[in-house]
């Protein structure tokens, strides 16, 4: 598949890669990834058996010399975008906020990097929080990157369920362009809020595992029940990474407890007195997106199933389709999955930018 608007592959590097949502999303509109670079080993497999096209490159984006390595990498291609997903940890309203966290500054890497390819754009994906926490210091290093290096910019706040994503993740991109093609405007909404995809929407025809955990690589069970989800098995005529965890009698018990769309709240005095946080014994809404899809698999519920997600099930509300399989551990791939752009995000993000990239191309 080529962009709509041109006859050219635009190429891409993703940093901070991880399992390759961002990539994947851009590969939909017709990109070619030419390298994923990330240093979590095991996410970087998943990229690869997904991103068949695709060269991986295991590093620390801390270091100078990653940065040749990425050089010499992709010295063959001209490259068009780069895209990256820095480490939330320091901007994220979870855990300890520190200003001085080196992860909070490790978007200069896409800059020097930038300098040394010099595309046409480069896009930077993070948390809301990046823009407000420290009196919005790091936004406004961004900002000041783009304008050193000549490049006009623009951010903005998206909401993944106007964009077909079956989930409330809220997320900042900042896009720069090559001040000849103008500032990039984001793409406009695609669903309305009363058509936003739904959990049972999206994960309601996979297998209950009442009777059983299942296995990695399983089959069907019944035929989509939606739209979005024979979208969703398109291309895949088996179902990977459809397990079940193991739950504790006492931890059935509670999750039995909690009403759909509820949480700790609604428990009655005395049960589930050891989760008591704002996320604790959290049950999905059949009838809306799910609640953010995070790195662990402990405290958000099924809608209807007394046990979590299976990571099948939180790649379906992340925007993977079925045929996208994740590797390594069970802990590795909720990690691998709730660390991801969401691929639908990001195929927006790139159709959109690809109205930008073939302007010249096609005589206008």
């Amino acid at each position: 598949m080529t962009n709509k608007l041109s006859n050219k592959k635009y190429k891409v590097v993703d940093l901070f890669s991880g399992c390759g949502g961002f990539s994947y999303g851009f590969e939909s509109a017709g990109f070619h990834v030419v390298l994923g670079v990330d240093n979590d080993k095991q996410a970087l497999e998943t990229f690869k058996l997904n991103h068949k096209n695709s060269e991986i490159l295991l590093a620390d984006l801390h270091l100078d010399q990653t940065i040749e390595d990425i050089v010499a990498k992709v010295k063959q291609h001209e490259i068009d975008v780069i895209i990256a997903g820095p480490p939330c940890q320091g901007f994220s309203l979870t855990g300890a906020r520190r200003q001085n966290d080196d992860r909070n500054k490790l978007f200069y890497s896409v800059f020097k990097l930038a300098e040394r390819l010099n595309p046409r754009a480069i896009i930077i994906e993070n948390v809301p929080g990046l823009a407000t926490l420290y009196k919005g210091h790091a936004k406004d290093a961004i900002l000041e990157e783009f304008d050193r290096l000549g490049y006009t910019k623009n951010h903005q706040v998206l909401f993944a369920p106007d964009y077909e994503v079956p989930q409330i993740r809220k997320r900042i991109f900042f896009v720069g362009l090559k001040s000849e093609m103008g500032t990039f405007e984001f793409p406009n909404k695609v669903l309305a809020p009363e058509d936003y995809n739904t959990c049972s929407i999206a994960i309601g025809d996979l297998p209950s595992r009442i009777e059983n955990f299942g296995e990695e690589r399983d089959v069907y069970t019944t035929d989509p029940l939606s739209l979005y989800q024979k979208r969703m098995r398109n291309g895949s005529k088996q179902l990977f990474n459809h397990v079940a965890s193991k739950h504790t009698d006492y931890v059935v018990s509670v999750i039995s407890q909690v009403p759909e769309g509820g949480n700790y709240k609604d428990l009655p005095p005395g049960v589930g007195d050891s989760r008591r946080f704002n996320e604790a014994w959290t049950r999905y809404h059949g009838n809306r997106p799910s609640k953010t899809i995070d790195t662990g698999h402990r405290n958000h519920f099924h809608y209807k199933y007394n046990r979590v997600p299976t990571v099948r099930e939180n790649a379906r509300l992340q925007s993977f389709p079925d045929k996208f399989v994740f590797t390594g551990t069970r802990t590795q791939q909720y990690r691998q999955v709730g660390n991801a752009v969401p691929p639908l995000l990001g195929y927006h993000i790139a159709s959109k930018l690809t109205e930008y990239l073939s302007k010249g191309e096609n005589g206008e």
